[in-house]
């Protein structure tokens, strides 16, 4: 386990980049023991359960195309399914149980490649899944119940001309990826690994076709890799700074870049385009410290000193709270990109709507970062 900590709370009157620092702590890990609670019978079933997985694989690697596929039953049997009879005396020959099906694994397979094919190459709808299933002998697809558009019908009919070799399997709900960690969205955070965090700002397209996401350059100073939830992101990619303050990652393969905008506890907003700072115009920014807050644009073209001659030009002035970790996330007006978290002016670390006064955050606009980097933005 691993506490983050935020780092260097500037003093009032000074503007401070918002990157945040990252210590990790060792957490105290609470060990058990199980085997007492346990009985008898229920480690019998884990011993018996683990033969047969592995008589499963033993006989797969065996039969291979000679079997359609094997499942344990509710006694905890290896069931083999076979489409003819030499095949189901072997089988049974080698300790497991046979069971006819009408088609063979050569057949009810090339239903699933067909069926993969129609998908990548068009849509598949909202259907859920397909999979050829050992336990009924067949490609079983399964859909949504009430699921009528156009294109899950087409793909069901494609599925249901291969007559009895497809089971429908109608259910409720609708597949999302469950380790949403995977889809990157603007305003998460991201962690560099020389021990700091900053957000992430809006995925992009790099014209030689790289995947990116655009944050802070002081985030990309000293191009760092960078990783979210323990997991790799990419190494970075460029970074301007200071002159200006944005850089790119380059991500890495297995993770979702979408286009959209992290809104904490409201809805992702779906990015619809980009937009150039213009003064009294609305602005809201995501962060990982202060997640969502909004104001008002009230200055562009802003120079401001990040003090040691970091002096950083062309950044607007708004009035949205900005703190350490929010550095690099996405400004947006409407559903528009607007810009990417620079800096702001705190009070011992705080906006300085705490102490009565109007925030002062500072932000790079969002044309120019894209424009140097030769990329477009994902949209949503």
């Amino acid at each position: 386990m691993s506490g983050r900590c935020r780092v260097g709370a500037a003093v009032a009157g000074i503007v401070a980049l918002t990157a945040a620092g990252l210590i990790a702590a060792n957490g105290a890990q609470a060990e058990s023991r199980a085997g007492q609670a346990g009985t008898v019978e229920s480690q019998d079933a884990d011993v018996l359960q683990q033969q047969g997985i592995l008589k499963a694989a033993a006989m797969e690697t065996q039969f291979g195309s000679r079997i359609v596929g094997s499942y344990l039953d509710d006694a905890g049997e290896l069931v083999v399914s076979v489409s003819d009879e030499a095949t189901a005396e072997l089988v049974r020959a080698a300790g497991a149980v046979p069971r006819l099906v009408k088609f063979t694994a050569t057949e009810l397979q090339s239903v699933q490649r067909d069926l993969d094919k129609l998908a990548v190459g068009s849509t598949a709808g909202k259907v859920k899944s397909w999979y050829v299933d050992p336990i009924s002998g067949t490609v079983v697809v399964s859909v949504p119940d009430g699921a009528k558009d156009l294109r899950t019908q087409r793909f069901l009919r494609r599925a249901e001309a291969n007559g009895d070799r497809v089971t429908i399997n109608r259910s409720p709900g609708t597949i999302t990826p469950t380790a949403d960690d995977f889809g990157l969205r603007g305003g998460v955070q991201v962690d560099k690994n020389t021990g700091y965090t900053c957000s992430l700002g809006f995925n992009a397209r790099a014209a030689d076709g790289s995947r990116i996401f655009l944050t802070a350059g002081h985030c990309t100073a000293g191009k760092p890799s960078f990783s979210r939830n323990g997991y790799v992101l990419g190494e970075t990619r460029s970074s301007s700074y200071p002159g200006n303050d944005f850089g790119t990652v380059k991500v890495i393969d297995g993770w979702d870049l979408r286009g959209e905008v992290e809104r904490w506890n409201d809805s992702d907003i779906r990015i619809q385009g980009s937009a150039n700072p213009t003064v009294g115009a609305s602005v809201c920014k995501s962060g990982k410290t202060t997640q969502w807050s909004c104001g008002r644009v009230v200055a562009k073209n802003v120079t401001v000193n990040y003090g040691d001659n970091k002096i950083v030009k062309g950044l607007y002035q708004h009035t949205a709270c900005v703190r350490t970790g929010d550095s690099g996330g996405p400004n947006l007006t409407g559903a528009y990109a607007l810009g990417i978290t620079s800096g702001a002016a705190l009070i011992r670390g705080e906006c300085l709507q705490k102490s009565g006064r109007s925030n002062e955050s500072y932000s790079q606009p969002i044309g120019e970062a894209l424009s140097a980097s030769n990329a477009s933005l994902v949209l949503g």
